[in-house]
């Protein structure tokens, strides 16, 4: 057993909207199913607390955060035509990133091997000067300038298997080289953003990897591109730190995207990355929660994420297996990737 940590805030389900898909009811779910499991009781469970304001400023504009606290101050309103803010969302934005913050420090300092932060609203799709796609503040990126400027993390990679690609976090370092950003996406989708020529500017030119999928790519076609894409990209890079930004929304009973995951095909995708973190940087591996639009879908991801996470040497929480309908191949579509970047196949040692 691996010595795995996570982080929850009952306070983050009073960020919600009724009748909205990222509302208190996806922590509330999960959380349930993870009570009920068991599971629990083996891991290690860091205390909640607001990020610092000026940890969140490191990303965000001062403007912005101003905005969003008195917006949220005033009874609450609209960042976007998807995104609400309520009375509490502003707390609960800074307790979700420095909820992520606290279990990143854990794992850094030896407390926890790896670690899930079971926190909301996401963060993947805010922007420096505004949120967005149901985000208020960009959560990873900020544990990766947290890691970075107070643990002394020169290299951060991060990871992105949310169905919708993760342009915040993209904008945030797309021209710092000391942050890989990889990122398995429906294309073109929600936010429009990911196409594969996208791979950054200046002096972060090659550390960002986009990989476009069509719809209905599932199990087969995400693992390889972990395989031909993540992993000799992750061995160039040598991070020092993986961050993995878990969004659950590519499984194929997911409301909102059209891909063909299933919870056991994510297992396997959380199983390669722990080996790229043993490989690579001691194991070091933090997970944060972005999308997953089915509750129960959800709940089963996170729980069966947590059990590889934690060497628990129990099956993947299945309950749905894999969808009917055949999955799209995607090789010429990752040839294209490997050519573009200079890859060449590298397969991921097992955890």
């Amino acid at each position: 057993m691996r010595k795995t940590a996570f982080v929850y805030d009952p306070f983050n389900l009073r960020h919600t909207q009724e009748g909205h898909p990222e509302n208190y009811r996806r922590l509330e779910k999960t959380w349930a199913l993870l009570q009920a499991d068991g599971i629990l009781k083996q891991l290690i469970a860091i205390p909640s607390s607001p990020a610092p304001v000026e940890t969140i400023l490191r990303v965000h504009s001062a403007r912005y955060v101003e905005a969003l606290q008195k917006l949220s101050a005033r009874g609450g309103g609209h960042v976007d035509g998807d995104t609400y803010v309520n009375t509490d969302s502003y707390q609960a934005a800074l307790l979700a990133a420095g909820g992520l913050l606290n279990l990143t420090d854990a794992v850094l300092q030896g407390a926890a091997d790896n670690g899930f932060a079971l926190i909301r609203p996401p963060g993947h799709h805010a922007l420096p000067q505004v949120g967005m796609g149901f985000c208020l503040f960009a959560n990873v990126a900020i544990a990766a300038r947290w890691a970075q400027e107070h643990h002394g993390i020169g290299r951060v990679l991060i990871i992105d298997f949310d169905v919708h690609h993760g342009n915040g976090t993209q904008d945030v370092f797309y021209d710092d080289p000391t942050v890989l950003f990889f990122s398995t996406h429906q294309y073109p989708y929600y936010p429009g953003t990911g196409a594969a020529d996208e791979m950054g500017v200046e002096l972060g030119y090659g550390t960002t990897v986009n990989v476009p999928f069509p719809t209905l790519v599932g199990d087969q076609g995400y693992l390889e591109a972990f395989q031909r894409i993540l992993a000799p990209a992750a061995r160039e890079f040598r991070p020092e730190l993986i961050l993995l930004s878990a969004g659950y929304d590519a499984h194929w009973l997911d409301p909102l995207a059209s891909m063909n995951l299933s919870i056991t095909g994510y297992a396997k995708l959380v199983e390669a990355v722990m080996g790229l973190a043993d490989e690579l940087c001691g194991g070091k591996l933090v997970c944060a929660l972005e999308g997953g639009y089915h509750l129960d879908v959800l709940a089963h991801s996170v729980l069966s994420t947590l059990r590889v996470l934690s060497d628990s040497g129990q099956a993947p929480s299945d309950p749905f297996g894999p969808p009917n309908e055949a999955e799209r191949k995607v090789t010429t579509l990752l040839d294209r990737v490997q050519k573009l970047h200079g890859f060449t196949d590298s397969p991921v040692v097992a955890s």
